[in-house]
């Protein structure tokens, strides 16, 4: 019996995942009408810097793009502590599936202030003879030289999509002045723009953890840039007991399973925080928008990060502004989940 789907060929992989059926038109008819209009949209070419091995949504948003054929990821680099263990994470994910896809451990620490994350607890599942063979340090900068080549190599066709503090991504605006003209567009999933009730008042984690780095993103940032705060995100969940039922049924999610019970050692609810981000690249419409500017406090060390969301309409004139920055208001969280577990081709078994 053949235990892992990357000791299958890509058909065989395929068809066990049961998307074979559906391509070949076997499938019920909403969802084969749903694959043709996916085969019909456009590819999405994407660079993903993520903090894999933390929160467990970075994973199942890693697992998403893995399974969605109109998903073209070019690469992936990991922020915050124990950063090539967060790349090793990732690479066992590629690893289930026939792709190549480069993936490189970026900068650990905050610009300016303590690390909040200096862990990557979910490596606990990887084999230990694996992390015993990591080097012990590694250059960072080379994770920026592989984002600033590949976005360099594709003009304007790469979507930045940042899932975690955005210690790489303000590496690379500052290094490479200019670059962001030359990207699609940049997606966040980070900050808290309203005040819908979360625990944590007006912060968000991957905002605070370099909050220098969330300023320098939104104040150097030069192209179209679409951000889900902790407002919206928060909105989405999964108890423990639904995410068994509903994970045991994919062979990627059934590894982000497997690590997400370190997760919920210490929690019960799992927020597809970065999910949303992944799949609104593809379907804007899950989300409403805002368009407006957006400032991030630095004003004390209790409020560093915090960000404020402005609407368009009172900075029409706005000197150094970034004029295409959107926000999402609202989700149709139905609709959310129908979408990602078809992703999976996995009946949502959800509440309606």
């Amino acid at each position: 019996m053949i235990d892992h789907p990357n000791q299958l060929p890509r058909r065989a992989f395929l068809a066990r995942a049961g998307w074979l059926s559906l391509l070949a038109g076997c499938g019920p008819l909403r969802w084969a009408s749903r694959a043709s209009a996916q085969a019909a949209a456009p590819i999405v070419t994407i660079l993903l810097d993520t903090d894999i091995g933390s929160d467990i949504d970075d994973a199942v948003a890693l697992a998403y793009l893995l399974a969605n054929p109109r998903a073209n990821l070019l690469g992936i680099t990991t922020v915050t502590g124990e950063a090539q263990k967060r790349a090793a994470l990732a690479e066992h994910l590629v690893g289930l599936v026939p792709h190549n896809i480069p993936v490189l451990a970026g900068y650990e620490a905050p610009q300016q202030i303590a690390s909040r994350q200096p862990l990557a607890q979910q490596a606990r599942k990887l084999d230990p003879k694996l992390l015993a063979a990591l080097p012990k340090a590694h250059d960072p900068e080379l994770a920026i030289d592989f984002m600033a080549n590949t976005i360099y190599a594709h003009p304007n066709e790469v979507t930045l999509l940042a899932v975690g503090p955005f210690t790489n991504v303000a590496r690379l605006l500052a290094r490479e002045p200019g670059i962001s003209r030359l990207l699609k567009e940049i997606v966040i999933m980070g900050g808290k723009y309203s005040d819908y009730p979360t625990p944590w008042g007006p912060t968000e984690w991957n905002a605070i953890v370099d909050p220098h780095a969330t300023h320098q993103l939104f104040t150097l940032a030069e192209c179209p840039v679409r951000a889900f705060g902790l407002d919206i995100t928060w909105q989405l969940s999964m108890t423990p007991e639904a995410v068994r039922t509903q994970f045991k049924q994919h062979p990627l999610l059934k590894t982000v399973l497997d690590w997400s019970e370190i997760w919920f050692e210490e929690r019960d609810l799992l927020h597809f925080h970065d999910p949303l981000a992944a799949l609104c690249l593809f379907e804007p419409e899950l989300c409403t928008y805002a368009l407006g500017a957006v400032s991030v406090d630095l004003s004390s060390p209790s409020r560093a990060g915090i960000t404020h969301f402005s609407p368009a309409s009172k900075h029409p004139n706005a000197k150094g502004t970034n004029p295409d920055i959107r926000i999402a208001t609202g989700v149709h969280a139905p609709l959310f989940f129908e979408r990602f577990f078809e992703g999976f081709q996995i009946k949502s078994q959800l509440p309606a």
